[in-house]
Protein backbone atom coordinates (compact mmCIF):
# COMPACT_ATOMS: atom_id res chain seq x y z
CA UNK A 1 0.00 0.00 0.00
CA UNK A 2 1.01 3.55 -1.07
CA UNK A 3 0.70 6.18 2.18
CA UNK A 4 0.63 9.69 1.68
CA UNK A 5 0.67 12.54 3.99
CA UNK A 6 0.13 16.12 3.05
CA UNK A 7 0.85 18.46 5.70
CA UNK A 8 -1.25 21.48 6.66
CA UNK A 9 0.42 24.63 8.14
CA UNK A 10 -1.15 28.02 8.99
CA UNK A 11 -0.98 29.42 5.24
CA UNK A 12 -1.90 26.20 3.39
CA UNK A 13 0.45 23.08 2.06
CA UNK A 14 3.44 22.45 3.49
CA UNK A 15 5.18 19.28 2.42
CA UNK A 16 4.48 15.77 1.48
CA UNK A 17 5.61 11.84 1.77
CA UNK A 18 4.44 9.19 0.16
CA UNK A 19 6.09 5.80 0.57
CA UNK A 20 5.40 2.41 -0.60
CA UNK A 21 4.27 -0.05 -3.41
CA UNK A 22 0.59 -0.14 -4.25
CA UNK A 23 0.98 -3.54 -5.13
CA UNK A 24 -1.16 -3.38 -7.96
CA UNK A 25 0.90 -4.94 -10.12
CA UNK A 26 4.18 -6.17 -10.61
CA UNK A 27 6.79 -3.38 -10.96
CA UNK A 28 7.02 -1.53 -14.04
CA UNK A 29 3.36 -2.16 -14.92
CA UNK A 30 1.83 -0.83 -11.52
CA UNK A 31 -0.49 2.00 -12.79
CA UNK A 32 -1.43 3.21 -9.05
CA UNK A 33 2.39 3.60 -8.55
CA UNK A 34 2.70 5.47 -11.71
CA UNK A 35 0.05 7.84 -10.96
CA UNK A 36 1.32 8.53 -7.81
CA UNK A 37 4.89 9.16 -9.20
CA UNK A 38 3.32 11.33 -12.02
CA UNK A 39 1.51 13.42 -9.33
CA UNK A 40 4.34 14.07 -7.29
CA UNK A 41 6.90 14.37 -10.09
CA UNK A 42 4.84 16.93 -11.56
CA UNK A 43 4.56 19.02 -8.61
CA UNK A 44 7.89 19.26 -7.51
CA UNK A 45 8.83 19.78 -11.00
CA UNK A 46 6.07 22.60 -11.25
CA UNK A 47 6.83 24.10 -8.13
CA UNK A 48 10.27 24.97 -9.04
CA UNK A 49 9.59 26.01 -13.18
CA UNK A 50 5.97 27.74 -12.54
CA UNK A 51 6.66 29.36 -9.62
CA UNK A 52 10.04 29.57 -8.94
CA UNK A 53 9.75 27.67 -5.39
CA UNK A 54 12.62 25.01 -5.30
CA UNK A 55 11.12 22.21 -2.94
CA UNK A 56 13.37 20.53 -0.40
CA UNK A 57 13.82 16.94 -0.84
CA UNK A 58 14.13 15.80 2.74
CA UNK A 59 13.78 11.72 1.64
CA UNK A 60 14.26 10.25 -1.69
CA UNK A 61 14.30 5.95 -2.33
CA UNK A 62 12.50 4.77 -5.76
CA UNK A 63 13.77 1.59 -4.92
CA UNK A 64 11.43 1.95 -1.52
CA UNK A 65 8.51 4.47 -3.22
CA UNK A 66 9.87 7.32 -1.24
CA UNK A 67 9.53 10.77 -2.16
CA UNK A 68 9.27 13.15 0.52
CA UNK A 69 9.49 17.04 0.54
CA UNK A 70 8.91 20.37 2.05
CA UNK A 71 8.16 23.85 0.96
CA UNK A 72 11.10 26.51 1.52
CA UNK A 73 10.36 30.04 3.15
CA UNK A 74 8.82 31.44 0.59
CA UNK A 75 7.01 35.42 0.22
CA UNK A 76 3.33 35.34 0.06
CA UNK A 77 3.40 35.86 -3.45
CA UNK A 78 4.87 32.39 -3.81
CA UNK A 79 2.82 30.75 -1.71
CA UNK A 80 -0.49 31.65 -3.28
CA UNK A 81 1.25 30.20 -6.60
CA UNK A 82 2.60 27.27 -4.54
CA UNK A 83 -0.98 26.40 -2.94
CA UNK A 84 -2.28 26.11 -6.70
CA UNK A 85 0.13 23.28 -7.25
CA UNK A 86 -0.52 21.18 -3.90
CA UNK A 87 -4.41 21.78 -3.98
CA UNK A 88 -4.10 19.85 -7.44
CA UNK A 89 -1.61 17.41 -5.66
CA UNK A 90 -3.94 16.97 -2.96
CA UNK A 91 -7.12 16.33 -5.36
CA UNK A 92 -4.91 13.80 -7.50
CA UNK A 93 -4.18 11.88 -4.15
CA UNK A 94 -7.41 11.89 -3.05
CA UNK A 95 -8.79 10.99 -6.36
CA UNK A 96 -6.59 8.11 -6.11
CA UNK A 97 -7.24 7.00 -2.62
CA UNK A 98 -10.99 7.14 -2.96
CA UNK A 99 -10.92 5.10 -6.06
CA UNK A 100 -8.18 2.60 -4.76
CA UNK A 101 -8.75 2.47 -1.13
CA UNK A 102 -6.89 -1.07 -0.28
CA UNK A 103 -3.87 0.68 -2.50
CA UNK A 104 -3.85 4.05 -1.51
CA UNK A 105 -3.86 5.77 1.92
CA UNK A 106 -3.86 9.91 1.88
CA UNK A 107 -3.89 11.26 5.41
CA UNK A 108 -3.66 15.13 6.31
CA UNK A 109 -1.33 16.44 9.28
CA UNK A 110 -1.30 19.42 10.52
CA UNK A 111 1.54 21.14 11.45
CA UNK A 112 2.75 23.93 13.30
CA UNK A 113 5.36 25.51 9.43
CA UNK A 114 4.18 27.80 7.64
Amino acid sequence: MISATLYQGENGLTGFTAAGHSGWAESGEDLICAAVSVLTCNCVNSLESVCGVIPVITREDPEQGILAFKLPERSAEENEKAQILMGALKQGMRDLADSYPEYVRLMIQKTSQK
